[in-house]
């Protein structure tokens, strides 16, 4: 890739089919769920929807990820780069809009971030890798503390319901394993580092456009980004504060979406449902399409008095709020990024 590639390269026409037959294979999902639940009780809770609650799940959506994007700005910053947050947030977009069009985005897309943010801004690639992957660990923080609130309230309220029960461990698996295995590859980055070389080996055997010894340097370089910004710890609490922000931000629109149906969820169990959905973010869908929308709707049914009917509908409408706005706001952010690139 040279370097007056556009930041938005990496989409080829492999990478539009597969992005295509993800959508396509969700949309299947999703009408059978909404087949089985019955089509035509779900559209006529749809229409009659109050539009002012779902502008408002939107509202909350652009403003999670602006939180989120300033997280990303002080992160930046402590790693040396210096950018306006106008015009960083608009990068911030484009690179969700990415992320959340990419099958498997979602369970790996920090590389296609941080390639982003390299191509918009002044950051080098390691620079932006490892702010992206602090700004996401940072995240954690947040995502195990309101499923953990959650959690606490359903355990002291009534025994958990046996049928979410494996999400429930996922979350706990997820919440502890993520920031464990962080600690580990950190404490043992030595070994961990010359075990990646080894294993491409292979790889810089075959094509001379890729070398051992560039590869230990690249490595080198991330690790001294990393370095850089665990050094200033009160810029990474600050960075903290917006990733709460974020997350509140990045949940509300499920309130909305049951209160523009005529339905009531607890901000608790809100806190609890929205983390535990994101764990079926993790299917090779785009954003975990269709696999969302069941898990949601599963836990809807499950933890309160909602109908599947309007527990689907609750769904749907969250998905519109939280991810297909997401796609539209990321999506005009894309084509600017690629116009002033």
């Amino acid at each position: 890739m040279t370097s007056d590639t556009p930041a938005l390269d990496f989409v080829n026409r492999r990478t539009v089919a597969q992005i295509l037959l993800g959508f396509a294979v969700a949309g299947i999902v999703l009408a059978l769920l909404v087949d089985f639940v019955g089509t035509a009780d779900v559209r006529a809770r749809l229409e009659t929807a109050d539009l002012g609650w779902v502008a408002l799940g939107c509202l909350s959506t652009a403003l999670c990820l602006t939180a989120w994007g300033k997280a990303w700005q002080l992160v930046l910053e402590v790693a040396g780069i210096e950018e306006r947050f106008s015009r960083l947030v608009v990068t911030y977009y484009a690179a969700t809009f990415a992320n959340y069009v990419t099958p498997l985005g979602q369970a790996g897309g920090e590389p296609f971030i941080a390639y982003v943010l390299s191509r918009d801004t002044e950051a080098s690639y390691q620079d932006s890798l490892a702010s992206v992957v602090t700004a996401d660990l940072l995240n954690l923080f947040p995502f195990v503390t309101f499923a953990g609130v959650g959690f606490a309230a359903l355990l002291y309220q009534a025994s958990l319901p046996e049928a979410i029960e494996p999400l429930a461990g996922g979350l706990v698996v997820l919440s502890v394993g993520v920031p464990l295995v962080a600690a580990i590859g950190w404490r043992f980055r030595d070994r961990l580092r010359e075990a990646i070389v080894r294993l491409s080996a292979p790889v810089a055997r075959r094509t001379p456009l890729f070398t051992l010894d560039g590869l230990r340097e690249r490595l080198h370089e991330t690790e001294a980004a990393f370095e850089r910004i665990a050094r200033d710890r009160r810029a990474l609490a600050t960075a903290l504060t917006y990733s709460y922000v974020g997350w509140v931000f990045f949940a509300l629109p499920l309130y909305a979406a049951a209160m523009a149906v005529g339905e009531s969820i607890p901000l608790l169990l809100v806190f609890f449902i929205v983390p535990a959905s994101t764990l079926a973010g993790l299917v090779p869908s785009p954003g975990g399409s269709g696999a969302v929308e069941a898990a949601l709707g599963l836990l809807v049914v499950t933890l309160t008095p909602v109908d599947p009917v309007g527990a689907t509908a609750i769904a749907i409408l969250y998905r519109v709020a939280s991810y297909v706005f997401a796609l539209v706001l990321g999506g005009a952010a894309a084509l600017y990024v690629i116009k002033r690139n």
